[in-house]
């Protein structure tokens, strides 16, 4: 019998924005009924629902599968039996969805028949063009996030992992085939999943989710707030920004600059600094300096109001604590939310074990608009698990053009401007890539300096109005001019006195470019170079 003979809907009018797979479990589920949870996650919004059941016999899943089908084809919902076919063709409902080491695509095609739903679960680009050419319906992509609802998880693929499959499926002329993420998904990473997983030509279609709906006392709230959240723009990158014109030249960068500095000087915006005890004065002083309006706050819970203010935020895990990093979790989702700007310093990010695991758990736990890092820190974010860094010193090993390919890819990849400072500073928001060629040997010789130009960036992108790596590339080359122009006094003797004059120039060119005087900005270097 074809599973076919069961439909009630067609398969292009699936709604897979979000997907449910239900978990049984004592864990997830409680004492409450699946078919209540289920049904009520589909008044909230969700549009298809997997049976998963890796317990209970087959007598009892198709039992289950029956109740369940009853509930769904109310609503016109299909319901997908997970791994199990025969399951599928007892309870009559439409489809399945197929693991890897499960029966194959094509076998499970001719059993069901043309018309069912097949989904493929899929972590590689190889798994993911195999399956399309098939004949899948959909794939579920991932494991996204580690999850305790699959404790035997393979493949931590990451929005990276995603986008990269997309890529390969819009290429091989597959842009049609459905596509859901699935691993550790929440109200909370929602959005940032779907945005920063976007290929050009194919995004995703949906998310699964297990734990955030049917865990929840509320499912149909739940599924709805998902619903919803899946359906708008993020926060932290507004639509209305996307498309608003660049500047594409070093030239036209340059041209940028004198407003941006005007901006910091008249609208003191706030930096808020969750940054390591050694800097916090430094910090505190170059944001006075320039205009801004510092504040050192390093517990999370204060950024629910902190983030209100017009402002931005700077995480420097200078010093890294197992407290200090559940604090910086609680900010960055804070400020996500209400779409202000994020400065990550992953400061010594190879340098041990404990820093590796933190910086993961920071790119995993919100959206970052700038990283700024030196070359070790931002190879280790890259990925390069053969970095290993003396404390928070970087040895340089790429040439000139390695270093512009490395941050145009960490950028692309992570959607945002990443700053990687150097002798030579190389700036890229994925589409454009810049190096500067200024500073003072001077900075590397005194603490904090990388960790204060955080603050100073942060200032910069708190006002920028869309175009964050102008505004990263002003205040750096405010920064660096006046490192040279404080290094070139007569009344500077080495690196003690280099700080307060480095400050006092800060302040100055602040003050000149306030009354349109630019003439600091003739010593700029700054190149297009990818």
């Amino acid at each position: 019998m074809s599973l076919s003979d069961f439909h009630t809907m067609k398969k292009t009018d699936v709604d897979y924005a979000v997907y449910l797979v239900t978990d049984s479990t004592p864990a997830i589920l409680g004492d409450r009924d699946l078919g209540w949870v289920v049904e009520a996650a589909i008044k909230g919004g969700v549009g298809c629902v997997q049976l998963r059941d890796k317990t209970s016999d087959t007598a009892q899943l198709i039992d289950i599968g029956r109740k369940l089908h009853a509930v769904t084809q109310q609503h016109r919902v299909p319901l997908l039996i997970n791994d199990r076919v025969d399951v599928a063709l007892a309870a009559g409902c439409e489809g399945v969805h197929i693991g890897q080491d499960d029966m194959e695509l094509s076998a499970a095609r001719r059993l069901l028949g043309p018309d069912a739903i097949i989904g493929v679960t899929v972590s590689t680009v190889d798994q993911a063009l195999r399956a399309c050419e098939g004949g899948a319906d959909y794939l579920g992509i991932g494991t996204v996030y580690a999850t305790p609802t699959k404790t035997n998880t393979k493949d931590i693929i990451g929005t990276a992992g995603v986008r990269q499959i997309l890529e390969a499926i819009a290429e091989a002329g597959h842009a049609n085939v459905r596509t859901v993420c699935i691993g550790g998904i929440n109200e909370s990473n929602l959005q940032r999943i779907l945005f920063q997983s976007a290929a050009a030509a194919k995004r995703l279609d949906g998310i699964a989710v297990v734990s955030a709906i049917v865990a929840s006392p509320t499912p149909d709230a739940a599924a709805q707030k998902l619903l919803n959240l899946a359906r708008l723009p993020p926060p932290f990158c507004p639509a209305s920004g996307e498309n608003a014109p660049k500047a594409v030249t070093a030239d036209e960068i340059l041209a940028l600059v004198p407003d941006i500095v005007k901006k910091i000087h008249t609208g003191s915006p706030l930096s808020h600094n969750m940054t390591n005890l050694v800097v916090q004065n430094f910090a505190a002083n170059v944001a006075l300096a320039i205009g801004a309006s510092p504040i050192m706050a390093n517990y999370g819970e204060e950024a629910a109001d902190l983030c209100k203010l017009g402002g931005s935020l700077v995480i420097n895990m200078g010093t890294v604590t197992p407290d200090g990093l559940a604090n910086y979790v609680k900010a960055l989702k804070a400020y996500n939310q209400v779409g202000r700007p994020v400065v990550f310093d992953p400061v010594g990010a190879g340098a041990t074990s404990v820093r590796r695991s933190a910086v993961k758990t920071i790119l995993a736990s919100g959206y970052l608009d700038v990283i700024k890092g030196n070359e070790g820190e931002i190879r280790t974010l890259f990925g390069d698990d053969g970095t290993q860094q003396r404390g928070v010193d970087s040895s340089s090993t790429l040439d000139a053009a390695q270093k512009a390919e490395l941050v145009q890819k960490l950028a692309a990849r992570e959607k945002n401007v990443i700053i990687m400072t150097g002798k030579t500073d190389y700036v890229s928001d994925g589409e454009r890539t810049f190096s500067l060629d200024n500073g003072h040997p001077y900075l590397a010789m005194v603490t904090g300096t990388g960790c204060v130009l955080g603050t100073a960036v942060s200032a910069a992108v708190a006002i920028s109005g869309g175009d964050k790596l102008a505004a990263a590339l002003a205040v750096m080359l405010q920064f660096e001019i006046a490192a040279e122009k404080a290094a070139s006094r007569t009344d500077v003797q080495g690196p003690g006195t280099f700080v307060a004059a480095f400050i006092d120039e800060l302040y100055k060119i602040r003050q000149a470019t306030a009354k349109d005087d630019l003439t600091w900005l003739s010593v700029a270097h700054v190149s297009r170079v990818l």
